[in-house]
């Protein structure tokens, strides 16, 4: 049968199949996955859990015409696999290659673009509500799973389509966990649903069928074409396992949500990741040595606390770091509640993810000047998972708002100590803004002390026409492009309030100041310091480096250095051509 398996391209090739072959199909794609994954990395256990679902779902449906929206998207494998790119994974990932999330440019089967979650049924509402005024005749699936219900869009959405009359399907894919354990009372309620009583979704206007076993391709098949010929929005419950078939990922689900290359017989990791401690870990492991002195500290995370590594303040004092779920809007004003009854709280959050929560921070944080410690984590690009995840936006949306503080440490010690010096002195909204990936092998647990969160920092001494400035993760990139030329590196440390000594400084030295940040430059910090030198000093020349007005796609980091031309021989030819002219 393996041969016939193989020959399978296209969703129209699994309609002749019977049910014990889709049942054996399952099997030969779960296992097919297992080793590309292995090969590549990505998305793991998510994906282990919808092999069945993405082929009953195939098989009833006629898809593109039928129109599928993946929620999230990191479970949208088998159905890029059954979709006519099998051939094309093994450059899943990678610079130019296939996306690991739903990409509607890359094929007509991907209805809706997706990376971030609870957008799915709003989508299929909108194209319900387009197939009405057109008179189109096509079913709207919408698959999202209890971790993103969670949130406050796939709320809405309900709210809306139980009155809309749209003819779309909710799949609730409830597997109890996110990439950490979903949190909150909603999973609780799932637990006690079934199809006999009215509930919280009937009560909406939806028409509820489940729970459902989710690994049965026989169940899913029978709901499916049952619900079908019903019209109007309906939710289809469905239990599945995350990570079902490998036994690693069934056991430890959060580790691996996502992997690197890995021995797919050990499960053991086969890609150098580098040593080193990561920036998520100071960061989680200097709040937890921070909040056993303090009492007043709290930590807050929409529902990232692997990712945030908040696991190790959660470990000693559980009743004090708060998963709220995939939530960022009710973090960031749940922080502010926090910070008015005089805690201390630190939210951690995703650049990417902030993007959400940017009225929060605004109206009900930066308006009220509430104490809230934000810790912008993966700020910059962050490789394979490609735009809808880089956190190249969250720069130009902070510097302009009032009395947000905004510091970008370049190590791990100035970390350490920043997020120190902010619990222990911070009177208003601060943002420390930090990278993904390795902090390096130097990071040591040193004694904590005080920073001055206006300073930045001469990090190469030279006297030279040319100043270069960089933020953050570029200051590493500078000190090494720069290293053999006679020029001067600055640690733009404290990005706003942009500090007015330093620029000073500045003018007295340099003719031509360069800037360089990992952050568009549309609205970015080198625009910000032209826009003030103009009006003290317009004879001095400003050019900017950073992430030019495009969305930055997915692969390596070096590939997307280059891509965008901040490498470090971008920045080395940019200096030396500065110089020379």
């Amino acid at each position: 049968m393996k041969s016939v398996f193989d020959n399978i391209q296209s969703p129209q090739d699994i309609q002749s199949l019977s049910l014990p072959e889709l049942t054996q199909y399952a099997s030969h794609l779960r296992q097919a996955l297992i080793e590309q994954i292995a090969v590549t990395g990505g998305h793991f256990a998510a994906n282990l859990g919808v092999i069945e679902l993405s082929i009953a779902l195939h098989k009833s449906f006629n898809a593109p015409h039928d129109i599928m929206v993946w929620d999230v998207g990191h479970q949208a494998y088998a159905h890029k696999w059954l979709t006519g790119r099998k051939s094309e994974f093994n450059t899943l990932r990678q610079f130019g290659g296939l996306s690991g999330f739903p990409k509607m440019s890359e094929s007509p089967y991907d209805a809706f673009g997706t990376g971030h979650s609870s957008t799915s049924i709003s989508a299929v509402l909108g194209y319900a509500e387009a197939a009405k005024l057109q008179g189109i005749d096509r079913a709207h699936i919408a698959i999202i799973g209890d971790g993103a219900l969670s949130a406050g869009q796939a709320f809405e959405a309900l709210n809306n389509a139980g009155t809309s009359l749209s003819n779309i399907t909710v799949i609730l894919n409830d597997n109890h966990i996110g990439i950490d354990p979903s949190q909150g009372a909603l999973g609780d309620y799932l637990n006690h649903l079934n199809a006999q009583n009215d509930n919280f979704f009937t009560d909406l206007g939806l028409q509820y069928w489940g729970p459902v076993d989710g690994h049965s391709i026989a169940d899913l098949l029978t709901v499916f074409e049952t619900s079908k010929s019903v019209k109007g929005p309906k939710i289809i419950h469905i239990k599945t396992i995350k990570g079902k078939g490998y036994a690693p990922a069934e056991m430890e689900q959060t580790k691996w949500h996502s992997t690197s290359q890995f021995d797919k017989l050990t499960g053991k990791a086969t890609s150098n990741i580098g040593k080193g401690i990561k920036y998520q870990d100071v960061f989680g492991q200097t709040l937890s040595e921070l909040a056993e002195l303090d009492s007043k500290i709290v930590a807050i995370t929409p529902a990232m606390i692997s990712g945030s590594s908040l696991h190790y303040m959660q470990e000693k004092m559980p009743d004090r770091v708060f998963d709220v779920g995939i939530a960022e809007q009710h973090a960031l004003t749940f922080s502010a509640g926090l910070a008015a009854s005089g805690l201390k709280p630190v939210c951690s959050i995703y650049s990417t993810f902030l993007q959400r929560g940017m009225d929060q921070w605004i109206h009900d944080i930066a308006l009220q000047n509430l104490p809230v410690i934000l810790a912008v984590d993966r700020s910059g690009l962050v490789g394979e998972d490609g735009p809808t995840h880089h956190g190249v936006f969250d720069l130009a949306m902070l510097q302009s708002i009032p009395n947000t503080h905004i510091i970008c440490p370049s190590n791990a010690e100035q970390l350490r100590q920043t997020l120190f010096t902010a619990v222990t002195q911070t009177t208003g909204p601060i943002v420390i803004r930090y990278p993904r990936g390795n902090a390096g092998n130097e990071y040591q647990h040193s004694p904590f002390k005080s920073i001055d969160l206006q300073a930045s920092f001469c990090v190469q001494n030279k006297t030279s026409t040319l100043g270069v400035i960089a933020v953050g993760s570029m200051v590493k990139h500078c000190l090494e492009a720069l290293k053999d030329i006679e020029v001067a590196v600055y640690d733009l440390y404290c990005v706003k309030p942009l500090n007015q000594a330093f620029l000073d400084d500045l003018m007295s030295k340099h003719k031509t100041l360069l800037i360089v940040e990992e952050n568009s430059q549309i609205g970015g910090v080198g625009a910000h310091i032209a826009q003030c030198l103009a009006k003290q000093n317009p004879s001095i020349l400003v050019d900017c480096m950073g992430i030019p007005d495009n969305f930055v796609q997915h692969g390596s980091m070096d590939s997307l250095y280059q891509n965008t031309h901040l490498s470090v021989s971008d920045i080395k030819e940019k200096a030396i051509n500065l110089l020379n002219n």
